[in-house]
């Protein structure tokens, strides 16, 4: 469990009203989810496999979306390919077994992009984009930025040379779905400083953006050159998959990174959903290449038809193995609340005090209480259910100093070396009082974090 799943397991154990309190001060964008996590925890109180298990049904439920999406536009072998890409993308397959909301959102998308296909391909009523509109209305509550999945459903839309009513009755449903929306964005516009720690992409993140681009437009272009035109294509010529998937796997994140004009807001999982756009492009071109290869030297029987597709699957799984085995394990995550609980009940004895420093990094206890039992929390004033908030709030800073100065021993859980230290009141005096009146005895790094053990002069445990 790293620190994000660690505030789903500790909020989804409040009762509603502290959820909704919370929500009032705190992380709206999620609110639904933690309530929908709350029930599930009612009737299954099954720890870490409660906490992700709907994040891995989402996701079998989105690759069959995606599979069933790309068979009615571009046939059978398509979407079997289309569906096994998605299952094994990298990134979908780290969000598969998190304890987060954004593969119940991508599973949503992927619901609403194939209830679209429907539509544009003339076999949805009023039913059909009655349940488009819920679906992308669910996203969007469970995270707001799903509607933008909506204007790239617009381009499809306005690109596919469809009928003037089934245009209206998809604006309806959209604009519906936008609108339940606006009172979450509106009010969680108000709370935008959770994520003021977002700094915009890295060289490799910008690597990685560049190269889906790459793909999907290679893809795109590919298929609408005639080569991989969808079997049933409403807009005529050009093929119907482009126009599906192009504007969905490129305008969400296109639209994220044009926003750090005003201030940064690219972050991958709040995008997940773009890979069913890339996954459709990406399964439906390479069923068209064995389409190709197939009529230029056919492949008659069984075993010659396995012996081509093997050749191409093994070395793709040979790739990936080392991927999906690494994301499978501690170092994938930004921390490790579980070795940090560890660390701390191995350094610490009954009656020492503990100081988080910065305060957020409360959190690593919060779903972890019995590893801290006995340890005396120095600056927690009012804890995070009676605060409504996530960590708790703290006490003044003379009141912190007086605290730490009455104690012997304090066991420090602080970031790693080298990242930047709030320069708030409460932290400059932890920090100062550390430095002047006590010693570190000794100091563990475990991913994420770093566990010191700080002592007055002389009562430091005397080294086995």
């Amino acid at each position: 469990m790293w620190r994000d799943e660690s505030v789903t397991y500790q909020v989804a154990h409040r009762s509603p009203a502290e959820i909704w309190a919370l929500m009032g001060n705190a992380d709206a964008v999620h609110g639904l989810y933690y309530f929908f996590m709350h029930a599930l925890y009612s009737v299954w109180e099954g720890g870490l496999v409660t906490l992700r298990l709907p994040s891995v049904l989402a996701v079998a439920a989105a690759a069959g979306l995606v599979g069933l999406t790309a068979s009615r536009v571009a046939g059978r072998r398509a979407g079997v390919v289309s569906g096994l890409v998605f299952a094994l993308t990298p990134e979908v397959q780290m969000y598969a077994q998190e304890g987060r909301s954004y593969a119940l959102v991508c599973a949503l998308v992927a619901l609403a992009t194939y209830l679209l296909t429907r539509a544009l391909t003339g076999s949805s009523g009023w039913r059909g984009h009655a349940a488009y509109g819920l679906a992308v209305l669910a996203a969007g509550l469970l995270h707001e930025f799903a509607v933008l999945a909506l204007m790239a459903h617009g381009v499809t839309v306005r690109a596919a040379r469809t009928a003037r009513q089934v245009r209206r009755s998809w604006a309806v449903a959209a604009g519906a779905a936008a609108a339940g929306t606006v009172p979450l964005v509106v009010f969680s516009a108000g709370q935008s400083g959770q994520v003021s720690w977002i700094s915009g992409p890295g060289l490799r993140e910008w690597l990685e953006i560049a190269g889906v681009a790459f793909v999907a437009v290679l893809c795109a272009g590919y298929l609408a050159s005639g080569a991989g035109a969808g079997r049933q294509d409403p807009g005529g010529g050009a093929g119907f998959v482009p126009r599906l998937a192009l504007p969905l796997a490129l305008l969400p994140t296109a639209v994220l990174l044009l926003a750090a004009v005003h201030e940064p807001m690219y972050v991958d999982r709040y995008v997940l959903f773009t890979d069913v756009g890339l996954s459709l492009l990406v399964g439906t071109a390479l069923s068209r290449v064995f389409t190709r290869v197939s009529a230029l030297a056919p492949l008659r029987g069984r075993l010659p038809r396995a012996a081509a597709v093997g050749t191409v699957a093994i070395p793709v799984l040979l790739a990936l193995t080392p991927v999906m085995l690494q994301m499978r394990t501690p170092d994938s995550r930004k921390d490790d609340v579980t070795a940090v609980a560890d660390e701390v009940e191995r350094l610490s004895a009954p009656g020492d005090g503990v100081v988080f420093t910065p305060s957020r990094r409360r959190e690593w206890r919060l779903s972890h209480p019995a590893e801290y039992g006995g340890l005396v929390d120095l600056a927690l004033g009012t804890g995070p259910r009676a605060s409504a908030s996530l960590q708790g709030e703290e006490l003044p800073a003379a009141e912190i100093r007086s605290r730490m100065l009455a104690m012997d021993r304090i066991v420090v859980l602080s970031d790693p070396p080298g990242r930047p230290e709030d320069a708030v009141e409460q932290e400059a005096v932890k920090r100062e009082v550390l430095r002047t009146r006590f010693r570190a005895c000794s100091r563990a790094q475990v991913k994420g974090a770093q566990v010191t053990l700080y002592a007055r002069p002389g009562k430091c445990p005397a080294t086995p």
